[in-house]
């Protein structure tokens, strides 16, 4: 029994003695930190305190940086993956002092770019090109006046087929009413007509043959002028009709012996305002 405790006191014990040898070790370890800490500080204070420390380190930072700039100058002079002719050349050729270090072949390429395009300085390009928008916006302007007149000239060419279609459309509806007149079961018929005509006063009927003949052989003409007119190239006859002021009714009536296509097309190719004193001419009573 006896032997039992001292082996439980001999166990205490030892616990405890590794317990403070732990502790002691912790301490030792946080001393050397804190001896470790002092002596760094103290060697730091004595850097500081040493005459042309700070000076010295100032120099050999300024001949790093400058050794690389030798290095960067040597890169652009030899234009080493087009450092020089293709990169710096652009941005800095035309720079008094930093162009002596591009190469020589990319000074002889920017002057000759600027040689071949003829502008001796910036002024004169932006100058150029300011002149340029101006002529763009005037011909844009131009450009909206002709479509705009166009338009008009569609449309009235639009209206004009309305009446030539309407001409037409009477021009059938009368042949059949004559032709009713004439041949109705009801009417005079075409012997009554023929007698009349030869009955008729001489000098009348000489009249009225000359008439006919004179519109006859007038029509005949017009017919020839349009279909003149109508093969050739309607920008072409729209030019001549244009230099035609004084003889506007000739020219409605050689357009009214055309098809509404022809005379559209030659219409929308002349003067405008030619074009529409014509269409007024042509204009049905």
């Amino acid at each position: 029994m006896a032997d039992e405790k001292d082996l439980k006191a001999e166990k205490k014990k030892l616990a405890e003695e590794k317990k403070k040898f732990k502790a002691d070790q912790k301490a030792q370890i946080k001393e050397a930190k804190k001896k470790a800490k002092e002596f760094a500080d103290r060697e730091a204070s004595l850097d500081d305190d040493t005459p042309g420390g700070g000076f010295s380190m100032f120099l050999v930072t300024l001949f790093i940086v400058l050794i690389w700039l030798a290095i960067i100058v040597v890169l652009v002079k030899l234009d080493v993956a087009g450092l020089g002719s293709k990169v710096l050349a652009p941005v800095i050729g035309n720079v008094p002092v930093l162009s002596k270090i591009l190469p020589g072949d990319a000074v002889t390429e920017t002057d000759d770019l600027e040689a071949y395009y003829g502008y001796s300085s910036l002024a004169d390009a932006v100058a150029q090109i300011q002149a340029l928008e101006l002529e763009l916006t005037s011909a844009q302007t131009a450009n909206a006046t002709y479509v705009g007149e166009i338009e008009q000239l569609k449309a009235e060419v639009e209206r004009l087929k309305t009446f030539e279609d309407q001409q037409t459309e009477f021009q059938r509806i009368k042949t059949e009413f004559y032709e009713e007149v004439v041949y109705a079961d009801k009417g005079p018929g075409a012997e009554e007509y023929k007698k009349y005509y030869e009955n008729i006063d001489p000098e009348t009927a000489e009249y009225l043959y000359q008439q006919v003949v004179r519109k006859e052989a007038v029509s005949g003409e017009i017919s020839d002028y349009a279909a003149a007119y109508a093969a050739m190239d309607p920008k072409e006859a729209a030019q001549i009709f244009n230099t035609m002021g004084s003889s506007l009714d000739l020219v409605g009536k050689i357009l009214g012996a055309m098809n509404s296509a022809q005379r559209g097309a030659i219409l929308g190719a002349m003067d405008p305002e030619i074009a529409a004193q014509v269409t007024r001419v042509m204009e049905p009573d």
